[in-house]
């Protein structure tokens, strides 16, 4: 094989997936690839798929057509969650060589023996319980915020969910080799660092290749807070049956840990949580959020909402939306439920038109909107601290505040990945936050 051959990747879905394709990515160049970006020829194309909604799937063939587009003759590789679930059907999309399940995504180099193109992909796709071993990734170079992998794979049940068949069992990444991957992203300049996983509230469970827990989320976290030159460590998405008091106490008082939680809810009705057999009541959200509304006032609480779920009726829906709109959170990433194959759900009654689903994820994204600019107009005149992303959007440099206001800036390359006290000023007609400087750089 050529060693100057060149790849470009392209990420579906999760924080999850972006960790590990830049670590695919780094296995690439480490043999002598050279990694490009997506839109420029490449000898070979990577795709990591997602299977979290139908609208995901869809999405495989307008990239692989792009990526086509680029070069006729480019090697086409999907691999990921949808990759693990379907693939036969990935591997008779025009164009598609080869299909890679859950555990040989990581060995994609051995698979490939020559770039010649084949009449239909190749498979190669375990069965799911042998993904039953810790893969460790994160993501760098892509961004200036790191995506640091530590579990993988879950054990619930969700009656609505594909990910455990995708993933496999819920498994982790030792505690030592967590803290070292985090002090290594420190060493190459990254000031902040997000965890993830598909369930990380049950991090420590399969640490050690067996199903008791050897660490917990909170040791975790206490852990990380101790590892030097780490600016902020942010938490992504935590089951809020496993999102301790002791664990958001710890968070208000970090030198690290920022105040920002994203906490999945999925609805605001006991009886469709029931339905769906998550394993937490309204009630314990609810505790959730005023426990830490209460320790940190200022903090960020973002939730993830299912709307058309099977025998979700006008008053339930309407149950939810009450209940959020009252709710002390800051915006909503809102899903659409989709129907997918070798779910509980999909055998339930009292299905929901999908014009009534369209109808009702609408009003709940018109409610985000609501919500953040309630939050952001809460946070004007707070002195707070931005970390600068690198893209140049119309003239503006953005980025995030600790607690994930976004603010904006004239562009100027200086600021990439750099920190910064504020005063928050104004919110922009696009809904993004003005400022002024409490030390104006030099360069500015």
């Amino acid at each position: 094989m050529n060693a100057q051959k060149k790849v470009a990747f392209y990420t579906l879905g999760c924080k999850l997936n972006f960790s590990e394709t830049s670590t695919i990515a780094r296995n690439f160049q480490s043999e002598g690839f050279e990694r490009v970006d997506f839109s420029e020829k490449a000898d070979i194309y990577v795709i990591n798929t997602c299977s979290v909604t139908d609208n995901a799937d869809k999405r495989f063939k307008t990239i692989v057509k792009s990526a086509l587009k680029q070069n006729e003759n480019a090697f086409l590789i999907a691999i990921g969650c949808y990759a693990q679930l379907k693939p036969s059907a990935l591997a008779a999309v025009d164009g598609v060589d080869l299909v890679l399940g859950a555990t040989e995504k990581f060995k994609v180099t051995d698979y490939i023996n020559d770039l010649s193109k084949n009449d239909l992909g190749e498979i190669h796709s375990c069965e799911i319980e042998e993904a039953n071993f810790y893969e460790s990734s994160y993501s760098f170079g892509d961004r200036t915020r790191a995506f640091l992998k530590v579990q993988d794979g879950c054990d619930y049940k969700c009656t609505y969910c594909t990910i455990p068949l995708a993933r496999g069992i819920s498994r982790s990444d030792t505690l030592e080799n967590v803290l070292q991957n985090a002090k290594d992203i420190s060493e190459k300049g990254i000031k902040e660092i997000v965890l993830t996983g598909v369930n990380i509230g049950d991090y420590g469970k399969g640490e050690f290749g067996d199903k008791k827990h050897e660490h917990t989320f909170f040791e975790l976290v206490q852990a990380l807070d101790k590892v030097a030159g780490i600016h902020r460590l942010r938490i992504s998405s935590i089951e809020p049956n496993l999102l301790t008091n002791k664990t958001i106490e710890f968070v208000a008082s970090s030198n690290s840990f920022v105040p920002h939680f994203h906490i999945p809810l999925q609805s605001g009705s006991n009886k469709l949580l029931k339905l769906m057999k998550r394993r937490y009541l309204r009630e314990t959200y609810t505790n959730r959020v005023q426990s830490i509304k209460k320790l940190m006032p200022n903090a960020c609480i973002g939730v993830d909402v299912i709307v058309g779920f099977p025998g979700e009726t006008d008053e339930l829906f309407l149950e939810t939306y009450n209940y959020l709109n009252e709710l002390n959170i800051s915006y909503l990433h809102v899903f659409t439920y989709s129907e997918r194959p070798n779910t509980e759900a999909i055998t339930m009654d009292e299905v929901v038109p999908l014009e009534i689903r369209h109808k009702r994820s609408k009003m709940l994204r018109g409610l985000s909107v609501k919500k953040r600019r309630a939050f952001y107009e809460s946070q004007l005149n707070n002195e707070l601290t931005v970390l600068f992303e690198s893209d140049n959007k119309n003239g503006f440099i953005q980025g995030f505040t600790e607690n994930y206001v976004k603010v904006k800036a004239p562009w100027n390359p200086e600021l990439v990945n750099t920190l910064h006290k504020i005063k928050l000023t104004h919110i922009d007609d696009d809904g993004i936050v003005r400022f002024n400087w409490i030390k104006t750089p030099s360069f500015v």
